[in-house]
């Protein structure tokens, strides 16, 4: 099972050098859903309504496996394909890259828009602030008032804070605590409060 995947922190753009008078621009950003990565797509469009075309792919789940590009009116496979390569060969997922032309009057041919179209998609992910991200679980963890102390310094040994907390007859807390870690985590719990604290998944 994939617990991290990189993808690009926020939006970024990068416009390289001209290619027989076309323009390229290279406009990336993070999208946890297919539909965010659209919206992502239409707004670019919004946006730069004079390019003659805006090629795009996009790769979403945590092993990129949930793709999609387009060619924008390019010739079929010269611009959506090389620049989803580009994503998977920078093995990151969770994320939308555009690539916006501006027609110089010269055409390029299907090898040269494969060339142009990955080339500024490329240079965009490598100039991109690229991020890892830790896959986590929220769980839910109940103990009595007595097992604060214990709880407490493992929370604090691992880093762990609190997504909600409540102070009833006993204590819950909810916790997003990284997939690879959980097994762990839940014997290490169990140690420190003689099983008196209770992990499970929140519903």
């Amino acid at each position: 099972m994939v617990d991290a995947f990189s993808t690009v922190r926020t939006e970024f753009r990068h416009e390289p050098e001209p290619i027989k008078g076309s323009r390229f621009l290279g406009l990336v950003a993070p999208a946890s859903t297919r539909d965010e990565a659209l919206a992502f797509v239409e707004r670019v469009r919004a946006e730069l309504p004079d390019a003659t075309h805006h090629c795009w792919a996009r790769r979403n789940g945590r092993t990129g496996d949930d793709f999609q590009s387009s060619d924008d009116g390019e010739p079929s496979g010269s611009a959506g394909r090389p620049i989803l390569a580009q994503l998977e060969g920078h093995g990151v997922t969770e994320i939308v890259l555009v690539v916006a032309r501006w027609f110089g009057g010269t055409k390029l041919g299907v090898g040269g828009l494969v060339r142009a179209y990955g080339g500024a998609a490329g240079k965009t992910l490598d100039r991109a602030p690229l991020v890892t991200v830790v896959v986590v679980q929220r769980v839910e963890v109940k103990f009595p008032y007595e097992c604060s102390g214990p709880v407490q310094g493992l929370l604090a040994s691992r880093g762990l804070d609190p997504v909600e907390s409540a102070y009833g007859s006993s204590v819950r807390l909810v916790l997003d605590v990284p997939e690879r870690d959980l097994a762990e985590f839940t014997r290490e719990l169990t140690d420190r409060t003689a099983g008196r604290a209770a992990v499970r998944d929140c519903p």
